[in-house]
């Protein structure tokens, strides 16, 4: 595909290196040249200095050969104009990264839909139905639905109480034959392993399994982990990620929300009747003791200060908070906070990209998922009559190194993806790939 992607920070960056391993021609355009000379430094990638909403500089992008518009600058009206006249210029699908969700209802989209703004993207809304999903899984560090939550993928930090510790895929498939899930992907160490039969787990693994939902019960089991209720919870941060969140968890939880902007607390005690709202600096210890944080089951630290947020949910595992959760905007910093008691950090650069890698892999790529932490993503396709895949049973395709399928989709069940097992037109498939593998991985779907 032919991708222009406007961009004025990280996430455009970001969203650059990810497409880069998809085999496209991306041109990134920005207003700042010392971030383009950045990105011309790290990749291959054509650049142009310049506004996105202007037409000279969408032309020198070449516009009209564009299959695919993206524009993730950080005020969401430039993004829309510069939709708006690059779909006029002749991109073919426009996408656009907005903030007030507003603009994200039925009737707005129409609206915008009209003028030429085919996608929106609210990095802050898709931040906090994570964190939702995350509380509603206790004892996942990561978890993401595919189908409907017919098949789910998780990922576990294997401690000394894990029963797979010590044993190796094929050791535990003699020992649970009838296992409902399959790992796909062992972080060892700063490194990501495709696992094969005789790679064995080991203490401080994260393991990357995809489940059918009736195997959650098992896997959590012998990864060592129980599921506990979730009903006390602190937000530090009310900005646009922890307002959304209390939002989104509305009546279900008992929420405290810590915010050190006395202004904004004023707006928040009007926007959420519902949640306690606190004045303060949530880095004063004394104040989280004050405010019962020992006897909370879930943490959020959503700062847009990602030291503060590893900082306080720190103290927070110190109080014997179960379940941390640290946005990390660093994304150099994720791979160090997992290693230190942080439950689940997140990203939004990684779920902004997640979201929008989907309308680059083709018609038949339902939904992505990039994981945090690790150079990795997880597909699901739906596959196409005649294509590739269809050919062989899944022992005999030679499926790329750096992929392996997860589980299957047929009709309203669930499979988990065996040796024997032949994949047939209209199945959804469920594939863990890292970044050198996917367009290997596409050509068994096309």
């Amino acid at each position: 595909m032919n991708i222009i992607i406007a961009g004025d920070g990280e996430v455009g960056f970001h969203l650059a290196k990810l497409l880069t391993d998809g085999n496209h021609d991306i041109t990134v355009v920005d207003q700042h040249t010392d971030l383009l000379k950045l990105v011309e430094t790290h990749t291959d990638l054509m650049t142009i200095a310049g506004s996105p909403t202007c037409i000279s500089v969408l032309e020198r992008a070449n516009i009209k050969r564009a299959d695919l518009l993206i524009s993730v600058v950080h005020d969401e009206h430039i993004n829309l104009m510069t939709c708006i006249i690059g779909k006029k210029l002749g991109a073919k699908k426009t996408i656009a990264r907005v903030a007030n969700t507003e603009y994200l209802g039925p009737k707005t989209l129409g609206i915008f839909n009209s003028l030429g703004v085919d996608h929106l993207v609210c990095p802050e809304r898709l931040a906090a139905e994570e964190i939702v999903t995350l509380l509603e899984q206790s004892a996942a560090t990561e978890t993401f639905r595919f189908s409907d939550g017919k098949l789910i993928l998780f990922m576990i930090k294997l401690d000394e109480n894990a029963k797979v510790v010590g044993k190796n895929l094929d050791q535990i498939a003699t020992e649970f034959p009838h296992l409902d899930f399959r790992a796909v992907a062992i972080h060892r160490n700063s490194k990501t392993i495709i696992p094969r039969g005789d790679d064995e787990f080991r203490v401080n693994d994260m393991a990357y399994v995809v489940s059918k939902p009736g195997g959650i019960e098992t896997l959590l089991q012998l990864g060592g982990k129980k599921t506990f209720e979730i009903r006390n919870v602190m937000i530090v941060g009310g900005g646009r990620i922890g307002r959304k969140t209390a939002v989104r968890m509305g009546d279900a939880y008992n929420i405290k929300l810590v915010e050190l902007d006395k202004d904004r607390c004023v707006n928040l005690t009007d926007e959420l009747p519902n949640s306690l709202i606190i004045n303060g600096d949530a880095r004063d210890i004394e104040l989280l003791q004050d405010e019962g944080i020992e006897n909370m089951d879930a943490f959020i630290a959503v700062t847009n200060n990602s030291e503060t947020n590893i900082l306080t949910c720190l103290h927070a595992r110190k109080f014997g908070v179960k379940k941390t959760i640290a946005q990390v905007e660093n994304i150099d910093y994720i791979d160090i906070s997992q290693n230190i008691g942080i439950d689940t950090v997140i990203n939004k650069k990684l779920i902004t990209a997640s979201y929008i890698a989907q309308f680059t892999m083709g018609s038949n790529v339902t939904s992505t998922k990039v994981l945090h932490g690790i150079d990795a993503e997880v597909f699901e396709f739906v596959v196409k009559p005649g294509s590739p895949i269809t050919k062989k049973p899944i022992r005999k395709l030679k499926f790329p190194d750096g992929a392996i399928i997860g589980g299957i989709v047929r009709g309203g069940e669930s499979h988990i993806a065996i040796g024997n097992f032949n994949i047939k037109a209209g199945d959804k498939i469920v594939v863990f790939s890292m970044p050198s593998a996917v367009h290997k991985v596409d050509r068994f779907f096309n």
